[in-house]
């Protein structure tokens, strides 16, 4: 049974017959991608040092790379936590400067902010400043410069939490990631000739009607091997032609289009195809 598997290859399955043994059709098998055809990448990166802090250093890039999940609760919990800290800081003023045991009853008693006196009244008061929905039955008064301070220091970490928040969510929402959803390629590539000449061929196809600017392909191949020296390069890329010196490469994908690798001495397929057809030939 090994020397059938070596003479004939793994990928082809022995069926054990009433006449004997035959070989039933290649047995294909799902191998992992290293790029999706929707251009995400399956590799994860790991034993990097510092890994967590160099996220951390870019951290809009971060947020902006998160998950719809991620960001929409990261976004929520931002803004609550920072309603309710201010409203707290509000609260607090009202507190120390005995806001709070008045009650709005003493007419002549002149408070920090007008008709705040408990923690849900603080709370409004926030949102209506942040919201600049502007002041009605709640307002600063003069007597209060503490509460001047807070209110310039809330503008201006409204101003950059709003800023950094809403800045990232426009650029996750412009981001044309699911734009590769409607750019189809072909099931299988195929190794045929055209015009003469042994090409390597598979087809693409944009299935929305708006045009794609300067559209441009590569392709690459990604093996492994060993260089004269014995050093094994697991992941080496090789760049196939598709036409770069004539602008083969420049698309216009009004309808599928057909990209074409022609296999001459330059390509790294040559080898292979010259090894087949030896053995056909043999």
């Amino acid at each position: 049974m090994s020397a059938i598997r070596r003479k004939f290859g793994e990928d082809y399955q022995v069926v054990n017959t009433n006449r004997g043994m035959t070989f039933s059709a290649p047995v294909k098998r799902k191998r992992q991608r290293f790029v999706e055809k929707n251009g995400r990448c399956n590799v994860q990166h790991g034993n990097l040092g510092g890994e967590t802090s160099r996220y951390i250093s870019d951290l809009f890039t971060t947020l902006v790379d998160l998950k719809w999940r991620w960001n929409l609760l990261i976004f929520i919990l931002t803004y609550t936590v920072a309603w309710l800290v201010m409203a707290s800081m509000w609260w607090v003023i009202a507190y120390i400067r005995g806001d709070l045991s008045h009650g709005g009853h003493d007419s002549s008693y002149t408070p920090c902010v007008a008709n705040v006196y408990n923690f849900p009244s603080a709370f409004l008061f926030f949102i209506e400043t942040e919201a600049t929905i502007g002041y009605g039955y709640r307002y600063i008064t003069e007597k209060c410069p503490e509460g001047i301070i807070l209110f310039l220091f809330q503008s201006l970490l409204g101003s950059i939490v709003d800023a950094f928040l809403i800045g990232c969510m426009f650029i996750k929402m412009s981001q044309p990631k699911k734009r590769a959803e409607t750019l189809m390629f072909s099931q299988d590539a195929v190794i045929s000739q055209r015009d003469g000449k042994l090409c390597l061929m598979f087809r693409v196809g944009n299935l929305r009607n708006s045009h794609m600017v300067s559209a441009q392909i590569r392709c690459k191949l990604i093996k492994s091997r060993q260089t004269p020296e014995g050093e094994f390069l697991p992941l080496d890329q090789c760049e196939l032609d598709v036409g770069f010196g004539t602008g083969a490469d420049q698309l216009f994908l009004v309808s599928p289009l057909t990209i074409c690798h022609e296999i001459n001495t330059k390509s790294p397929f040559f080898r292979s195809v010259a090894a087949l057809s030896h053995e056909r030939a043999v």
